[in-house]
């Protein structure tokens, strides 16, 4: 059994069909052939049954899944462990982030990191979560941050929790309710943004899983401009959670609540090869994600003196 047998079988698992496979790991279609049926040779059991044009998992094979998934998980940590992070004397840290990710939450880590490691010059380039994964796997990126990111053949680590959520004006007359019906937003101006990207998708669902029609009053390219026309009592827009985190925290905007509908939960990931270990440089900057990721958010406003005092008269 080897390692690279081990990664086919979880890339021909993970997309349902050899030529699949083959694609994303960048080798022939025989190749893949050749190392399922070493794999399966060794273990003595077939790990993939042929469903019309797909394959699916054998028993075996279900079985086999999550132990595959374990060992690569141990492989890569072993990697990094051989590697024992020295002081930075110099170096260069690549970084591919999602747009949004670049504008709300990589500032202060960007900050923290280069007044520890003045040193690293630090290229960051942003693009779609596809876009990130690709730039991750060719090395053209040490680590990638996006949303909900998977791959055979990259290590991914979930940082936090980052719904999309529905806000609005704290004066727009929509906004005035705090907890509403899914069925009651069908009719509220709504402003989307990204037309066709994951968050597009996403609260669209939303409706069309309901059999409703969003009155849909404005359509922007960005997050930032989606954010500003809500701030300009424009309508009211479905918004990743930290893009909002400081309006919501200030009142300049509100969340509303949707009691009868499933949360648009989306994951912050971040990932990185498994087959490079990470730098000392690129490990630092991780471990700076994963402490930022981890310090709660605050959400709503904190009273000022002269709230909770008029709350004690009241």
């Amino acid at each position: 059994m080897e390692i690279d047998q081990i990664e086919t079988f979880l890339a021909v698992a993970s997309y349902g069909g050899f030529h699949r496979a083959a694609g994303a790991l960048r080798v022939s279609q025989p190749a893949i052939s050749a190392r399922i049926r070493a794999l399966e040779e060794s273990l003595g059991v077939k790990l993939f049954t042929r469903v019309h044009s797909n394959v699916a998992l054998s028993a075996a094979g279900k079985a086999l899944r999550p132990v595959a998934e374990q060992l690569l998980r141990t492989v890569a940590l072993a990697r990094q462990a051989v590697h024992v992070p020295q002081p930075s004397a110099g170096g260069v840290l690549n970084i591919a982030a999602a747009l949004s990710i670049c504008t709300y939450f990589l500032p202060d880590v960007m900050k923290e990191y280069q007044s520890k490691n003045p040193k690293v010059l630090v290229n960051l380039r942003s693009g779609n979560s596809l876009q990130v994964l690709k730039m991750v796997l060719d090395g053209e990126a040490d680590i990638g941050v996006a949303r909900s990111l998977h791959h055979p053949g990259v290590e991914t680590t979930t940082l936090r929790d980052d719904p999309l959520i529905l806000v609005g004006h704290p004066a727009h007359a929509a906004a005035q309710q705090r907890q509403v019906r899914l069925e009651e937003t069908e009719s509220w101006p709504l402003i989307f943004f990204d037309r066709g990207s994951s968050d597009w998708t996403l609260s669209q669902g939303l409706f069309r899983r309901a059999g409703l029609l969003p009155n849909v009053v404005l359509e922007v390219e960005t997050i930032e401009a989606a954010k500003k026309m809500v701030e300009r009592k424009l309508g009211l827009s479905f918004l990743p959670q930290i893009a909002v985190t400081t309006e919501l925290r200030r009142g300049k905007l509100v969340a509303i609540e949707i009691i009868n509908a499933e949360p648009l939960r989306r994951n912050l990931d971040v990932i990185h090869p498994r087959h490079r270990a990470l730098s000392p440089d690129a490990q630092a900057f991780l471990l700076l994600l994963q402490n930022a990721a981890a310090t709660p958010v605050p959400l709503t406003r904190k009273p000022t003196k002269r709230r909770r005092a008029r709350k004690k008269r009241q």
